[in-house]
């Protein structure tokens, strides 16, 4: 799993039948800090019904992938898992007293 901002959405009149009816968005994967991209923008199937400059949970998970959208083929391979509140980083916090 991995943290991504979402950039938009996607409109297709035309895609592979596993994939009827699915919200399809655009996202950003992001390095550990968070400030960084991870590679390219990316598509998932959003299933959690996240909107553009929401931060995100993504998943290539293809057994989740696969039942989500009732399919046992498809081209599709990240799907939106979780709307991200607030991360906590606890490298970042300072340790209590030490023995």
């Amino acid at each position: 799993m991995q943290l991504a901002n979402v950039l938009g959405t996607v409109t297709a009149t035309v895609k592979h039948s596993s994939l009827a009816g699915a919200k399809l968005l655009v996202v950003q994967p992001l390095m550990a800090d968070r400030t960084k991209a991870d590679g390219d923008p990316q598509l998932a199937i959003d299933t959690v019904a996240a909107g553009v400059g929401d931060l995100v949970m993504i998943t290539s998970d293809g057994r989740l992938l696969r039942d989500i959208l009732k399919s046992d083929a498809t081209p599709a391979r990240y799907s939106v898992v979780a709307l991200v509140d607030d991360v906590t980083d606890f490298a970042a916090r300072k340790q209590g007293p030490t023995r």
